[in-house]
């Protein structure tokens, strides 16, 4: 299996953290086998299991079983790459929420997130892939800073409705509710928080459709460049680049990434996945993509996913998304 790992730019909020907490952060990174001078390259990533081991010595120093929470403040526009500035172009709340989901494992292939709607709420769930078990303070800080983009779009007083957190009860509850705001279960099933529906689908005061596009784009080239153990990434990359010029056939993919077709397929299968999975998976995340940018015409949005009209367009739109294309925008208008 290959080796789960971490944005390094994610262990420059810890180390503030530890610093504000008069620890010496630098002493407790080496302890746990992680090289700090990785924090000045924003593209470096940290094996998930060190950074677990930091989180257990971070909390051990600083006695604080809070101490996921502290590190959220530490976070800034840019810890997560260019997501965060996609984040916060994004048109909703719900929009955003959506380019977490597909996006998050920029930051981690640790997490596997959720977004469903549940009546007048939305449900937002932190999962693990199978054989990784993050920190728990790992996921106290996440919960916390996505609450706290929420608040910085919708005002202070914003609150979730609950949230749910599988870890046990920690010795300062009262931080939790200070920050969170909301009736919390501890040791429960899933890490999930329940946010309400109409609040999640108001406009963003900073929505900026161009931006969000561009910043998408930025972070598609990361992954392919940086997710070397999976050829998926490489093939999706591949496609963004072939598009344009038509539907590519696994033939001209296997031609631009210097493998035989039999190879490329094999290599696929290895990592459970095929060709045509990979194909309509990156034609439908750059269409939805593009038609929350209102520059784009169907026509054109058409030509760059590669498609011979805009009724194949329309067609596969509307089997991946349940509406047509037309419909997907005019949702978010």
């Amino acid at each position: 299996m290959p080796q789960t790992t971490v944005l390094s730019s994610w262990g420059r909020a810890i180390r503030r953290a530890l610093d504000q907490a008069g620890v010496d952060g630098a002493g407790l990174f080496a302890e746990a086998g992680l090289d700090i001078n990785a924090l000045a390259d924003p593209d470096a990533r940290y094996p998930l299991a060190n950074t677990t081991r930091l989180w257990a010595l971070a909390v051990r120093e600083t006695g604080d079983s809070a101490f996921g929470l502290s590190v959220a403040t530490q976070v800034t526009q840019t810890t997560f790459h260019a997501l965060g500035y996609a984040l916060i172009a994004s048109g909703t709340l719900r929009e955003a929420f959506e380019r977490m989901v597909r996006y998050f494992r920029l930051v981690t292939d640790a997490a596997e997130l959720t977004l469903e709607c549940e009546a007048e709420a939305y449900r937002f769930e932190v999962g693990y892939v199978a054989g990784v078990t993050p920190a728990a303070e790992s996921i106290d800080a996440f919960i916390s800073l996505f609450l706290r983009f929420c608040r910085s779009q919708l005002g202070r007083d914003f609150s979730p409705l609950r949230v749910a957190l599988r870890r046990p009860p920690p010795a300062h509850v009262d931080r939790f509710e200070a920050v969170l705001r909301c009736p919390i279960e501890f040791g429960a099933p899933r890490n999930a928080v329940w946010f309400p529906r109409a609040a999640f689908e108001r406009a963003m005061p900073d929505a900026n459709p161009e931006l969000a596009r561009h910043n998408d784009e930025v972070v598609l080239r990361y992954l392919s460049r940086f997710d070397r153990d999976h050829l998926r990434a490489h093939v999706r990359a591949a496609l963004i680049e072939l598009l344009p010029a038509g539907e590519p056939s696994a033939r001209k993919v296997a031609d631009a990434l210097h493998l035989s077709l039999r190879s490329l397929q094999r290599k696929l299968a290895d990592e459970d996945t095929t060709f045509a999975r990979l194909l309509g998976e990156a034609r439908r995340e750059l269409a939805c993509s593009y038609l929350r940018n209102p520059r784009y015409s169907i026509g054109e949005i058409t030509f760059l996913l590669g498609f011979a009209d805009a009724s194949a367009f329309a067609r596969a739109f509307k089997r991946w998304c349940g509406v047509t294309p037309t419909e997907f925008r005019e949702a978010r208008d």
